[in-house]
């Protein structure tokens, strides 16, 4: 997948009509936007396309819209807090069918420098499948160059992340990412393609199957890798250690031993906890008080749970960080919604917030984490997208990202 893309800087849209693909994914509660992250993510790439005399068309998805168009999911509040961003109005189209004569109209009266909002597109249905193309192809036609700036969608062939980019190339436009997408290219493609060496990756999380073409190409391309979280148990199963009542995957213990052995072959360290913070029940609810213990990997009591790495592993995790030139962290160490459980995931958000290397949050419950911390500021690059992160450091192309004009 080239990563050498053409970007807003690369284009002049002074007088045309430019759709943009945000990620204008908030949650909402009662109507009111109770974390405006994205849409400030947001702001540079418009406003620069505002500066620049284009006639911005803005789009995105919110939520999953399972039943259907409803008010509930409707991206009003967002036109209204994009305005207020801005200090100019965004004309909000409230049109369920997104791309129909209200959209169109909108479009038409534009003047360079204006934004208009068009409603939720997945009030349209189907936005990946066959009806998908018409969809596509109505995008296009409001639209003279298009923008692709919601990473976090990047992974979906969607019609207005990938689909919309054919019918733009055929009448001669362009298509182009915007700023936080080509932040994410930078960082997140960049670190697992072409790393500063040594380069460290941290994975975590509950489960060993979310991770596993993740784990296969990391340890091809990073020079050490840390497995802690849930998913450090069905290693340290497989390796013959008791594990007590601890979160395993029992079908991926033959796929851990492969691993294994591949880090062996291929010269990687391959990093798993050498002692468990241990509860003897789960905290109800989940940031209640509870009591642990500390055991070694390998005497691990058969009735207690691991639930977060031990000190001797935090110290051995964050010795391997001090080395590296390079970072991606992916996944939590262990249950760090608990004050308690939150030990390990703390000391390697510290270790990352005190090296002078490159580092990288990649999505999900390792950027709420490192931001509940107070850390964010102090890594290079958070990334805004999950599932699109993953997909990045499996090596997988995404189509959002290989839609875009290379340079």
């Amino acid at each position: 997948m080239s990563l050498n893309k053409k970007s807003v800087d690369d284009i002049n849209v002074k007088g045309k009509r430019v759709l943009v693909r945000c990620d204008f994914n908030v949650p909402l509660k009662e109507g009111v936007i109770t974390d405006e992250t994205r849409i400030v993510a947001a702001l540079p790439t418009i406003q620069k396309l505002i500066n620049d005399g284009g006639k911005v068309i803005l789009c995105s998805h919110l939520g999953k819209v399972k039943n259907g168009p409803n008010e509930g999911e409707s991206l009003a509040p967002v036109a209204k807090r994009l305005s207020e961003k801005l200090g100019k109005e965004v004309n909000f189209v409230s049109d369920y069918n997104v791309t129909g004569e209200a959209a169109t109209k909108a479009v038409e009266t534009m003047n360079e420098g204006d934004v208009v909002l068009l409603q939720n597109t997945r009030f349209r249905g189907a936005e990946e499948t066959k009806n998908g193309e018409q969809f596509s192809k109505e995008l296009a036609d409001l639209a003279d160059v298009y923008v692709c700036d919601a990473f976090g969608s990047s992974h979906r062939a969607h019609a207005s992340v990938a689909g919309v980019t054919k019918f733009i190339s055929a009448k001669g436009g362009e298509n182009v990412v915007g700023y936080l997408m080509q932040k994410e290219i930078d960082f997140l493609g960049n670190a697992v393609e072409n790393p500063v060496r040594p380069f460290v990756a941290i994975l975590g999380g509950a489960k060993v199957a979310d991770k596993l073409n993740v784990i296969n190409n990391l340890l091809e391309k990073c020079d050490t890798l840390i497995i802690g979280g849930g998913m450090a148990y069905t290693f340290l199963k497989a390796q013959g250690y008791e594990i007590g009542t601890s979160l395993v995957d029992n079908e991926k213990l033959d796929y851990c031993k492969e691993m294994m052995a591949k880090a062996e072959k291929l010269g990687k360290k391959l990093l798993l906890p050498v002692d468990a913070v241990t509860i003897k029940e789960f905290p109800n609810p989940i940031d209640a008080e509870v009591e642990t213990e500390v055991y070694d990997s390998e005497n691990m009591p058969a009735d207690r749970e691991g639930c977060d790495i031990g000190p001797k592993s935090q110290e051995i995790f964050a010795e391997a960080v001090k080395t590296a030139k390079t970072v991606v962290w992916n996944g939590p160490m262990g249950v760090f919604e608990n004050p308690t459980l939150a030990a390990g995931t703390l000391a390697v958000a510290k270790a990352l917030a005190e090296t002078d290397a490159t580092t990288i949050i990649g999505g999900g419950d390792s950027a709420a984490a490192v931001n509940q911390m107070g850390f964010g500021d102090k890594m290079s690059h958070i990334s805004t997208g999950g599932g699109a992160s993953l997909e990045f450091l499996e090596g997988k192309e995404l189509p959002g990202v290989v839609a875009a004009d290379d340079k």
